[in-house]
């Protein structure tokens, strides 16, 4: 018969097994309207971004661009690629890029962003066809498009 703490009978072990226990603290609920993050991610596990309902956001809080259909567009119009399931942002190295939007959504009220991100997830491999947009071009939300017209 091993020793547990109900068969000792030491006359402080109840107290010594009461205090030591770990406590964890109460976590915070969330409310019904707190906002659901995604974080998207680039293939190196770098925090790039973050989806709050339909529009992404960079890590200083500035709306960069908005997500219909998992197909993502900057806020000029101009499309990027598609919201892969494993948050990264992915188009073919080679394909056509459809024209620029002018239904452009109207600029969204800022969220209370995290401050830290989780540890990324695993991520799937890429083909030779498809590549990461933000891996290969990470200041892809600080330009304009080259697509847009220019002003008279």
């Amino acid at each position: 018969m091993g020793l547990t703490p109900a068969n000792v009978s030491y006359p402080y072990t109840a107290l010594f097994y009461k205090y030591t226990e770990v406590r964890m603290p109460k976590s915070k609920k969330r409310s019904k309207n707190a906002p659901k993050y995604q974080y998207i991610w680039n293939t190196y596990g770098d925090w790039v971004a973050t989806k709050v309902g339909d529009y992404i956001w960079d890590l200083t809080g500035t709306w960069v661009a908005w997500v219909e259909d998992n197909e993502v567009y900057k806020v000029d119009g101009e499309w990027v690629g598609t919201l892969s399931r494993d948050s990264r942002i992915l188009r073919k190295r080679v394909s056509r890029r459809p024209p620029l939007r002018t239904d452009i959504p109207p600029a969204p009220e800022k969220p209370d962003l995290p401050a830290r991100a989780p540890l990324p997830p695993a991520f799937a491999e890429l083909t030779y066809s498809e590549i990461d947009v933000l891996e290969e071009d990470p200041d892809v939300f600080k330009r304009i498009s080259d697509r847009r017209p220019d002003m008279d």
